[in-house]
Parts: structure tokens; sequence; C-alpha cells
């Protein structure tokens, strides 16, 4: 039976509609994004057949090109699309850490940091320079690595810092093994972190390590 057939509120679109996109399954939520099905499946079933392949959404989001446009109902357009709308994601988390509020909570940026830096088959290390208020000035991304590290260097943090006027940061870096649990060459890199900025009296806020499945925050873990 085809979707537009079900009964109105089992229909995804209507769904979303009329309770939310939260209420509705991964499923039904890449079914609006497919539009349609392929011969044989409706857009839901494909959605389905979909999810298991590539193990879920994140699978799905992630997938490189040629991965992503050997399923069947997906191609240059539907990748094009996908990647676009992720790029839309990315700067509207970046558009709120720039609206004038305090991020100096750890829960504030960790959705933008996770959308920034999750993916990445490379450590990154970045920094977010703050003013006095704790709101954003700028987003640096330093360094590029292997998936074993990246070289680090405090002193382009601080030549960045005095150039923005920056009065506090937030660092963050991803493990691409998707373990975000803080090593101890993190906490090293940390501590020599603040004691450069320590001398052009800037303060470092937090250090935050992204892995596969969560954010950890060191102000949190009391590691700062």
């Amino acid at each position: 039976m085809a979707i537009k057939e079900w009964p109105a509120d089992e229909r995804p679109r209507e769904k979303l509609i009329k309770a939310g996109a939260s209420m509705l399954s991964d499923a039904e939520l890449l079914a609006i994004f497919l539009r349609t099905g392929v011969p044989g499946l409706t857009a839901v079933d494909l959605a389905r057949h979909l999810l298991v392949s590539f193990g879920g959404l994140r699978g799905i989001l992630e997938a490189d090109f040629k991965t992503f446009s050997a399923q069947p109902g997906l191609g240059l357009a539907k990748y094009a699309q996908l990647q676009a709308v992720l790029e839309m994601t990315r700067r509207h988390l970046a558009e709120h850490l720039q609206s004038g509020v305090d991020i100096s909570s750890p829960a504030v940026v960790r959705d933008f940091l996770s959308a920034t830096l999750r993916s990445c088959q490379q450590e990154v290390f970045a920094c977010l320079y703050l003013d006095t208020q704790h709101r954003l000035i700028h987003f640096h991304t330093h360094f590029f690595g292997t998936v074993d590290g990246a070289s680090v260097y405090p002193r382009e943090l601080v030549k960045m810092a005095l150039k923005h006027n920056a009065a506090a940061v937030i660092l963050a870096h991803n493990h691409p093994s998707g373990v975000a649990e803080p090593s101890r060459e993190d906490q090293a890199i940390t501590q020599r972190i603040q004691s450069a900025l320590a001398l052009v009296d800037v303060r470092v806020l937090d250090h935050m390590v992204v892995g596969d499945a969560e954010v950890i925050s060191f102000a949190e873990r009391g590691l700062i």
C-alpha cells in the first residue's frame, strides 16, 4: 500500500506537522528526506532498509559519496541535498554560539563541537576565543594531525588570543578512535596552554574532547 493511502495520522509528513519531528522514528524522518520509495518499497520501507544497511542514521549521514550512492533510491542529488542539510545544521549551531550568549557552560558548546569535529578522520585541535562576558569572538581550527595525534603549539593560541583581544578560551579536539576519555597527553598539553595563555591574562575555561558518542569536559571532570 502506498503511503498516500495510509491513515493521515500514520503518514510521516502529516505526523510531523501534527505531533512534531521529535515524535517520528528514524525511519519516518529518513522517509521524509527520501520523499519517494523504489519499486516494491514505500519510502518508509526503503528508509528501514537503508538504516539496516548503514547501521543507523549516523552511518547514512557520514557515508562518502561512493558508499551512499551505491544504495537504491540514493544518488548524486540526494547526496548533495544531505550534505547541504548537514552544513546548514553546523552553521545554525555556529550562529547560536555567536548570538551573544554566555557559552562558558559546557552544555552549550557540546552540540556544535560534536557536529564539527566528531566525524573527522584525523585529529583536529580547535579553540573558541571568548570576550570578557564569555561570548564567542572567534572559532579557529589550529592543527590537523593523524589518527595518532596532532602537534599543538601554545604560542599559536597566544598569537590568536592577542589578535582577537580574547579574555578566555575553550579548547577542543576530537579522538578519531571514538573514545573521548582524555589521555595523559591531553592533560599535559592543556597545562602547557594554560601556562602560556596565563602570561597574557587569558583564562582557559575548559578543554572538550569529542568522541564517538560523547563529549567530555575537563571542567566537569575537575581537570582544569
